[in-house]
């Protein structure tokens, strides 16, 4: 285990305690413990994205559509249970007992008349089992990586043409899922997530922090499993693919079966992520499938520095804390005259510019920062060769 792999463990452990004290004190609100859970799992995905993008070079801009997806596969568990138990005590005081067909006909129209159905889509036929809904949470978005990655690494796309089709991908499913006919509710998407089925006598500020530490377990032991991961020859693989594709391929490595793994397993780390979070938000709608959502993905990552797992948790954190004060309407606006600057406005133009910023003078990102103060710095070998061939990998230097 690294140095940084133990000081993350640790301060996550801190900040977990802490978090967790003071809510119990009462310093901290149910909201913001939500919030925390919800920038938890935030930072999963990022540390997802940082693998695929950072590690392996795949600047995949779908990858929030997994992130949604899985919320999706939670969410309509959540809905059905939590709609079976409000049927189930609504016909208690029929003359007769109710049957199976009648309950389920009841939580069909409670659930889809919203958008004028009364029948439950075939797509929810797994909506009453738990286990089989985690299943899909991890199945699902595995499948439609597996096929995606398969058909655009066969044919070898690569660069910003596949960051194209990836986009193209989660704007179509993003498409089809906003009609009614969908199954999924359409617009309406699905609410009430918050709430747990069998949990009524169980408060919000309980639950909240049954997520949160779920969350942190989960982002503890995703940090963990990939930096073992990418700390070995995987990793070393996936970076010289990244680096050079074209010599890795000639020295026999199954170039395209490296991307397919890379980019499934990141699909299903991304889906555990939204399955945690979506349960904290209470609500999800085919908004979240939005384009626009993985490309914040990828520029928390590009802000925290990729190819460094903390930077993409701290990038994602930063910038997540920093849009839920902005967009909470609590910070002052500021009058100039000839305008306001409201910053719930305001704020993407503020995070745009901060990713120009660190484009152009931090390219490490604010992981960089954090390389610096610890003395991590990139071996400088006066151009010497750094391969068994005299003419490999030499660095390139300016000449003076």
């Amino acid at each position: 285990m690294t140095r940084s792999t133990l000081i993350f463990i640790a301060t996550l452990a801190l900040l977990t305690l802490a978090a967790t004290l003071a809510a119990q004190m009462g310093w901290m609100s149910t909201s913001f413990v939500k919030t925390l859970g919800k920038t938890l799992c935030l930072c999963l995905a990022a540390l997802a994205m940082d693998l695929v993008w950072g590690y392996a070079g795949i600047l995949s801009l779908g990858h929030m559509a997994f992130f949604a997806l899985g919320g999706y596969m939670i969410g309509m568990w959540l809905m059905y249970a939590r709609t079976e138990e409000i049927v189930v005590s609504s016909l208690a005081n029929s003359p007769l007992p109710a049957t199976a067909g009648e309950i389920q006909q009841g939580i069909a129209s409670q659930i889809f008349g919203v958008v004028g159905a009364s029948d439950l889509p075939l797509v929810w036929g797994f909506a009453h089992s738990l286990p089989l809904q985690l299943m899909l949470v991890v199945g699902l978005p595995a499948l439609l990586a597996l096929v995606f990655g398969w058909l655009a690494f066969r044919a070898r796309v690569t660069g910003v043409y596949l960051s194209i089709l990836t986009q193209a991908m989660t704007l179509a499913l993003a498409l089809y899922l906003f009609q009614n006919d969908s199954g999924l509710r359409g617009n309406n998407g699905l609410s009430g997530l918050q709430n747990l089925p069998g949990m009524d006598a169980v408060g919000q500020d309980r639950l909240s922090m049954w997520f949160f530490w779920a969350s942190a377990v989960a982002l503890g032991l995703g940090y963990l499993g990939l930096s073992w991961m990418v700390s070995g020859k995987f990793g070393s693989v996936i970076r010289a693919i990244r680096d050079d594709e074209a010599r890795v391929r000639f020295l026999g490595y199954s170039v395209e079966g490296y991307k397919l793994f890379v980019f499934a397993l990141t699909a299903v780390i991304a889906a555990l992520a939204g399955a945690l979070y979506y349960p904290q938000a209470g609500i999800i709608n085919p908004a979240e499938l939005a384009p626009i959502a993985s490309i914040y993905l990828a520029v928390w990552v590009a802000i925290g520095g990729r190819g460094r797992l903390y930077g993409a948790v701290i990038g994602a954190a930063v910038v997540s804390l920093l849009s839920s004060w902005f967009t909470s309407g609590r910070v002052p606006s500021i009058p100039l005259g000839f305008g306001t600057i409201n910053w719930v406005d305001w704020w993407q133009v503020l995070l745009g510019l901060a990713f120009v910023c660190v484009t152009l003078f931090a390219p490490k990102g604010i992981g960089g920062l954090f390389d610096r103060f610890a003395g991590l710095h990139t071996p400088d070998r006066k151009g010497a060769p750094l391969g068994p061939d005299d003419g490999s990998l030499q660095e390139q230097e300016a000449v003076e």
